[in-house]
């Protein structure tokens, strides 16, 4: 099973984002697009980044009624993306329709993974906020198995919880995780992180790493670090 870091592009703008791929010149990453980039400049920045040569994750996190997924799946899936996701706690009839909105017309589709829980959100917040009474684990490895059993390839997870998504799932159901930071970096808003050394000993598939590689004063030193502690 391939294995990959995935950078994510939390830019503002297609000039920032641009210059920022143009220092890539050796190696084209795989790349995240999330909310903002993609609101800010729309499909157009999806085509040219894969024009580009890079492998494009389109991290929009869709949860709505299942027509709805179904609708928005087939035009992310004609934008010849890798990879995208939706929200576990849509069900599965909205996982369901995600996969036949995905699938093009010759059988092939994106990869498609499920979030669980952000990385953000931690034990208090799962219970007191969200409502949730279970420990994050649980909780993940329940909406870890309900994306399998509708069909879906992975799920976005801590790198923590990914040997259990494992145990619970399969080996060959894949674990993207964000959350992943240096030994020697700030943790920043997340809650439940670890090393790109210590993800790949968990068992994560993919890593995303965003502002370890897109704040640093070499991304292209910091992008190749983490590709020597995870592929390595």
């Amino acid at each position: 099973m391939a294995k990959d870091v995935i950078v994510a592009l939390d830019f503002k703008d297609k000039k920032t984002t641009l210059d920022f791929l143009d220092r890539f010149v050796e190696k084209k990453p795989f790349v995240k697009i999330g909310m903002e980039l993609f609101y800010a400049e729309g499909p157009s920045i999806v085509k040219e980044i894969k024009a580009r040569g890079h492998k494009v994750f389109l991290d929009l996190k869709l949860h709505d009624i299942p027509n709805t997924v179904k609708k928005a799946m087939s035009r992310l899936s004609g934008l010849d993306v890798d990879m995208c996701n939706l929200h576990a706690a849509g069900g599965s009839e909205m996982m369901k329709a995600a996969i036949e909105g995905l699938t093009r017309a010759d059988g092939s589709r994106p990869i498609l993974i499920a979030v669980t829980i952000l990385t953000s959100i931690g034990q208090e917040t799962l219970e007191d906020e969200i409502l949730i009474k279970k420990d994050i684990k649980s909780v993940v490895g329940a909406y870890a198995s309900l994306a399998a059993k509708s069909g879906l390839d992975g799920v976005v997870c801590s790198p923590l919880e990914a040997s259990y998504v494992k145990q619970v799932c399969g080996d060959g159901f894949l674990t993207v995780t964000p959350g992943v930071r240096f030994a020697d970096g700030e943790v920043g808003d997340q809650v439940r992180v670890t090393t790109p050394a210590r993800a790949k000993e968990l068992g994560s598939d993919y890593i995303v790493v965003g502002r370890p590689i897109t704040a640093s004063d070499d991304p292209v030193a910091a992008y190749n670090r983490a590709c020597k502690e995870f592929l390595a």
